[in-house]
């Protein structure tokens, strides 16, 4: 048996030429581009034959007749038994003239040689978007009847079919495969299309939430989705059939899905948050089509459309295809499928070895330098509160990473000691003496920043002070309030408005700021440090939207509880687990990295959602823990020594909370 196969180099061709390799005596003549002959060596390797029974034929499918040599084209004659055409163009997002010139032409081409040739039966692999946007059931004896075809990779699948139906005059097949993922196997797949644009929403909502909580899905229209090897299988399987001229065959699931149950189906196999409530997209059609045009048409609404898609990484026209309105009727392959052994694999069997494939091999993030050094190398880093804790962990990643690193503090001895720290280890660090809480300590501090180093690329507010005191112990202690946010607030506002004109003028700089759990958790006995931190994290928001167009980025580090000299007067916590230092900077490090408005734990997320969806429950929560976990000594103003036992309720709850920090 000899064929004849357009497409063989790519994700469907490759692997049915292989599966046709597998039949005893078969040779496969396959086009190629002349500058792609470096390519059949491995090609050849991959479908495990020699030289006489995978021929290479150089040419170009936008070419007249595929731009196969006469020469090529007498030898071929009369020679070919199945010809098979899968070269085309998959991508909705391609431009339509690309579209245009492989799919309608390049189909065209490839008919006109196939009649040159005299090839024995042509098998034309389309796709279920030649069926457009029709509203109900499309079965396979149906193709006039396709209707909403604007898009143009609808219409240019379309017209390719109907080139083949009425202009090849000869025996034709055509196959309309369904939505093509990974090998339902190993989940091997070369691009990401399809249900994966949304694998890295469903990521997200993994990193941000524990998997138990249910989220919202958004609901919409049927999706078929269908894995490579199922598509291949049932090719190999129908081409060789009798009575199969002039037919076309669905390769697609005959179950079928709603887009809520496969975004669901994805988030149970990456272990996210499954997606028990559903929005269904239908709801969105009573807009009539002017006025979404007409909001699109203005400037803050397409910026934060193409924002939102692009942060995603979700293509402008997948929002077209979220209330897909086609079911596809399959009996016809279904019937002649019956007796091979082929069928389409469930898709919740096989989802997980898609997603484990993605995040290993596809997920943009890996092909991107997102290192330390990479971000920071050469850049001027200034870390507030540096000589020690958090602060001096960080400022060691960042000097390591190539980084100007420079760190300040009101202890010059703290500083030396930090600067032979650093010395001991191999890199520098440039130190300042200054005292954050003092204004104008500030403002020369910033003058001499800029005089030195022309300002600074990295800013992490980190210098802090924390107090852990009920309200009811501090009645008399307003200077708490009052010092704390001196410190916390109006410092780290004095050094960041001092810098910020410098990073306009260079249209780039990245603010990172250092908050605190307990403002997502309303956390009792820090009311003086959450509501500094709070007044901060309010700023921070106002800052970002008004710097979002002149390259100036801010990230708010909602911080768990560090195991740092300021936590140490605090024996309580001695009982309760804490990131380290280390820990603490590499978020700091992910902040200057990825640049997100917002690092949080699952935990500070969870206890905003419980304070913003039920308050009063929240409220009873955090009085409870109040109450079962007391003041420090120090907040008592005892001095007895010792760490303090815990009630039975309160060490349940610590161990309840395990590895969860606070």
């Amino acid at each position: 048996m000899r064929y004849f196969v357009t497409g063989a180099t790519g994700f469907i061709g490759k692997r049915l030429v292989k599966k046709l390799l597998e039949r005893k005596g078969t040779v496969v003549h396959f086009l190629i581009r002349p500058e792609s002959a470096d390519k059949v060596a491995a090609l050849r390797s991959y479908w495990g034959v020699g030289a006489s029974r995978a021929i290479p034929v150089h040419g170009d499918l936008t070419a007249k007749k595929l731009g196969v040599s006469a020469a090529d084209v007498k030898a071929l004659k009369g020679q070919i038994d199945h010809f098979f055409h899968l070269a085309a163009v998959y991508d909705l997002a391609a431009d339509v003239e690309t579209q245009v010139a492989v799919n309608i032409d390049g189909t065209r081409n490839t008919v006109d040689l196939a009649r040159a040739i005299d090839a024995g039966h042509f098998h034309h692999v389309s796709s279920i978007a030649a069926a457009g946007l029709y509203e109900g059931v499309f079965r396979e004896d149906m193709f006039d009847e396709a209707e909403g075809l604007d898009h143009p990779y609808f219409q240019t699948k379309h017209e390719s079919e109907k080139i083949v139906r009425q202009e090849g005059k000869l025996a034709w097949t055509v196959y309309r495969p369904a939505m093509v993922v990974g090998d339902s196997q190993t989940g091997e797949m070369d691009k990401i299309d399809g249900p994966y644009y949304f694998f890295k929403v469903i990521q997200r909502l993994r990193q941000i939430l524990p998997p138990w909580m249910p989220s919202v899905g958004l609901e919409g229209g049927r999706v078929n989705i269908v894995p490579v090897d199922f598509v291949v299988d049932a090719l190999a399987a129908i081409s060789h059939q009798e009575g199969i001229a002039k037919r076309c065959f669905h390769l697609v699931d005959p179950v079928g899905y709603r887009v809520g149950d496969v975004l669901d189906i994805f988030s149970r196999a990456a272990h996210a948050p499954r997606m028990n409530l559903f929005i269904n997209a239908a709801l969105l059609g009573f807009i009539p089509r002017g006025v979404r045009k007409g909001l699109m048409a203005l400037s803050p609404m397409r910026r934060v459309r193409n924002a939102v898609m692009k942060d995603l990484g979700l293509p402008e026209d997948i929002l077209t295809f979220i209330n897909y309105p086609t079911r596809f009727d399959c009996r016809e392959a279904q019937a002649a499928l019956k007796g091979t052994g082929v069928q389409c694999p469930n898709l919740r069997d096989y989802a997980w070895r898609l997603w484990d494939y993605w995040e290993r091999h596809l997920d943009p993030e890996l092909h991107i330098d997102r290192s330390l050094k990479g971000t920071v190398a050469g850049k001027v880093v200034l870390i507030t509160g540096g000589s020690s804790g958090i602060g001096l962990a960080a400022a060691h990643k960042f000097a390591e990473a190539g980084a100007t690193t420079i760190i300040c503090g009101r202890d010059q001895d703290k500083l030396d000691a930090a600067c032979q720290e650093a010395k001991d280890k191999g890199h520098a660090f440039v130190t300042y003496a200054v005292d954050i809480a003092d204004m104008q300590d500030c403002d020369r501090f910033v003058q001499q920043l800029i005089a030195d180093h022309g300002g600074v690329d990295f800013l992490v507010n980190n210098a802090g002070r924390s107090i852990r005191r009920a309200i009811e112990s501090s009645y008399d202690r307003f200077h708490d309030y009052e010092r704390t946010m001196q410190l916390n607030y109006f410092g780290s506002l004095r050094v960041t408005m001092g810098l910020l004109p410098k990073m306009v003028e260079k249209r780039k700089g990245h603010v990172v700021n250092i908050s605190s759990i307990g403002v997502l958790t309303n956390a009792p006995r820090f009311s003086a440090y959450v509501a500094s931190k709070a007044a901060l994290d309010s700023w921070t928001r106002c800052a970002a939207s008004e710097f979002a167009d002149q390259g100036v980025t801010f990230t708010t580090i909602n911080m768990p509880l560090v195991r740092t000299p300021m936590i140490a007067p605090t024996k309580i916590y001695d009982n309760v687990p804490t990131l380290s230092p280390d820990e603490a900077a590499d978020l700091i490090a992910q902040a200057c990295i990825f640049k997100p408005v917002r690092i949080a734990t699952k935990l500070g997320i969870t206890g905003q959602v419980l304070h913003a969806l039920l308050p009063r429950v929240a409220q009873i929560t955090m009085n409870t823990s109040f109450r079962m976990f007391p003041d420090s000594e120090a907040a008592q103003g005892e001095k007895k020594g010792g760490k303090p036992q815990l009630a039975a309720e309160a060490e349940a709850l610590k161990q309840m909370m395990r590895g969860i920090h606070f």
